[in-house]
């Protein structure tokens, strides 16, 4: 998983568009991305890298599923608010996350904020990330590996995750989910990839 969101620059290199509202700077992260767009990115990087040798030719780049998102985000704390912890008052969360108490309402650069124990930056906040996954209103219950999201969904609506520099504390917790129509495009709205290796 990338450690930190794609940044304006990464998404300009790939796709020679930057459709951002916060400019000023390239390593502030990508949004106002729709989720074609950011999974088209991933095609468009896959065939760049596999080109260039750096990955193997059975290897892609893709959004993480739902799953992939939580588990990386929590890295191993399953049972708490955040990776740092059971955060109640939300005292700690400014050292992790850009959101809507210290954002000054915009985006920032990436990686700007203590990583989480897995070194993952801006899991909680800077700007909502996209899943591959539809959505569904009630995941599984019990014990599942890399359970995958449901094979359709009215209107073909998607997930996100992770909290944005306009969120609210309690919206920037782990478990927090929520959704979007796939050509929805808002200026809190980004995505990170994944590598996948072993695929077609």
């Amino acid at each position: 998983m990338g450690k930190v969101e794609v940044t304006q620059d990464e998404y300009l290199q790939v796709t020679h568009a930057n459709p951002s509202y916060f400019t000023g700077d390239y390593n502030r992260p990508v949004e106002q991305v729709n989720w074609f767009e950011a999974t088209n990115y991933c095609a468009l990087l896959t065939e760049r890298e596999r080109t260039a040798g750096r990955i193997a030719m059975n290897s892609l780049y893709r959004l993480p599923t739902e799953a992939e998102w939580e588990y990386a985000g929590r890295a191993w704390t399953a049972d708490r608010q955040f990776s740092h912890g059971d955060d109640l008052s939300y005292t700690n969360l400014e050292n992790f996350a850009w959101y809507q108490t210290n954002s000054s309402s915009t985006t920032h650069a990436v990686g700007q904020k203590w990583p989480n124990p897995w070194g993952l930056y801006d899991m909680y906040g800077n700007v909502l990330e996209w899943c591959q996954d539809l959505w569904t209103d009630h995941l599984p219950g019990g014990r599942q590996t890399d359970p995958e999201g449901p094979s359709s969904s009215p209107g073909g609506i998607r997930v996100f995750r992770g909290g944005a520099w306009s969120s609210g504390a309690a919206f920037c917790r782990s478990g927090m989910r929520n959704r979007y129509t796939p050509s929805s495009r808002f200026f809190d709205l980004g995505f990170r990839v994944v590598l996948v290796s072993g695929r077609p």
